[in-house]
């Protein structure tokens, strides 16, 4: 028995380091695949596969909603940035729908009832779904365009949505998020290039098939199409869902241009991430039917392989961490694999350290954001697991820098 040999003589056990390597090497194709087999799975599909989408000039009714809770500070400067948007003014209704407000956001929007702002308040504080859903009922255009409060779009916004919607198959239309910050933080920079990668996927998403979610600072939909949610779904993530589910597309317009502002701290954003995903989660497990390719085709590979794959990262990187730190005393690869991920780990460490001595390291940004936003599922998913659910939001980005 190998317990009888020397104290290492675990590491030398050669069924059991097969096992163990073979456990290895699964995490790493799992970990691989996820994070470039399938972006590049969609690059080739998309060349010789995608579906274009027939766009066309028009002007049709839009309602632009904004969901708001406590925003006085940036509210003023959000209606202004809504009311000088490059569309007809006739064509145009602006809605702020406010989840019970307590700050003077309520009696600021009504200050811009003469230039034909609208203010629906919640009578019961539901969450940003449920007051998204109100809007909704007592929206007048044939077409919705959801906004949040703090962020900024370029004037041409909706001459770029709008015409995709000429494509009778397309049902929600999202656009290109820019992410500015004055302040010169590794989180900020972290935040900026996670997007962008983000961006590279709903890009060759929405030529195949759909896009799996939306930019939940801008996206326009049918109001036809519309269909009111439960009150704890991560709507732009679930608003996607319910189009395949009509048989409609939700894709992505790059033209369409808002900026947005990326938390400048870490513990802000890994709060962020920790309630998307908690949500989005949530939302696989009550919509797990789209998960099914004999049932959904590449949809739910989409889902499968951007969300249930990424989500579950995080395992398969605490699994690699463990087999190659039991292999690294059978062979020297695996120790250089074992001591690199550890590294990795110091460096993020490091870029958090260095942070609160007011020090921001572009170089380390990428590692602690990796770090930040697996760390956000591992909570998610504990989470998940105790039944947890989030509905009412609680806004914790800054202000916004304008372009």
């Amino acid at each position: 028995m190998w317990l009888e040999n020397d104290r290492f003589s675990l590491f030398n056990e050669p069924e059991l380091s097969t096992y163990v390597e073979i456990i290895f090497w699964t995490a790493v194709v799992a970990i691989v695949y996820t994070y470039a087999g399938y972006p590049l799975l969609l690059m080739v599909l998309s060349r010789f596969l995608g579906k274009p989408v027939l766009r066309r000039e028009f002007t049709p009714t839009v309602t632009l909603i904004i969901a708001a809770y406590n925003e006085e500070r940036d509210i003023t400067e959000k209606l202004e940035n809504t009311l000088a948007l490059d569309y007809p003014k006739s064509q145009l209704e602006i809605l702020v729908t406010s989840d019970c407000s307590t700050d003077r956001t309520d009696e600021i929007v009504r200050s811009f009832a003469p230039r034909g702002v609208r203010l629906h308040r919640q009578a019961e504080r539901l969450g940003k779904t449920a007051a998204q859903n109100a809007a909704v009922e007592k929206a007048t255009g044939e077409f919705l365009l959801f906004s949040d409060a703090t962020t900024h779009y370029r004037p041409d916004v909706l001459r770029r949505l709008v015409p995709s919607f000429a494509d009778k198959s397309v049902g929600c239309v999202t656009g290109n998020v820019i992410y500015a910050h004055d302040d010169d933080s590794s989180v900020s920079h972290g935040t900026r290039s996670y997007w962008n990668y983000e961006f590279l996927l709903k890009k060759h998403e929405s030529a195949i098939t759909s896009l799996i979610g939306v930019c939940g600072c801008m996206y326009a939909v049918r109001k036809s199409a519309y269909v009111p949610l439960y009150h704890e779904a991560c709507s732009d993530f679930l608003v996607a869902t319910t189009m395949v589910r009509q048989g409609l597309r939700a894709v992505y317009e790059p033209e369409a241009v808002c900026v947005e502002e990326p938390n400048a701290k870490a513990n802000k954003e890994l709060a962020v991430r920790v309630r998307i995903i908690a949500q989005t989660l949530a939302d696989l497990w009550r919509n797990r039917d789209v998960l099914n390719p004999f049932r959904k085709g590449f949809y739910a590979v989409q889902l499968l392989s951007h969300k249930v794959m990424r989500y579950l990262v995080p395992l398969f990187l605490i699994v690699l961490l463990i087999t190659s730190g039991f292999l690294a005393f059978k062979n020297l690869f695996y120790a250089v694999v074992f001591f690199a991920q550890i590294g990795f780990y110091l460096a993020a460490a490091a870029s958090a350290l260095l942070v609160r001595l007011g020090i921001n390291s572009r170089l380390l940004a990428l590692p602690q954001y990796f770090v930040i936003t697996n760390v956000a599922c591992l909570i998610a998913l504990f989470k998940l697991l105790r039944g947890e659910r989030y509905i009412k939001w609680e806004p914790v980005r800054e202000r916004v820098v304008s372009t």
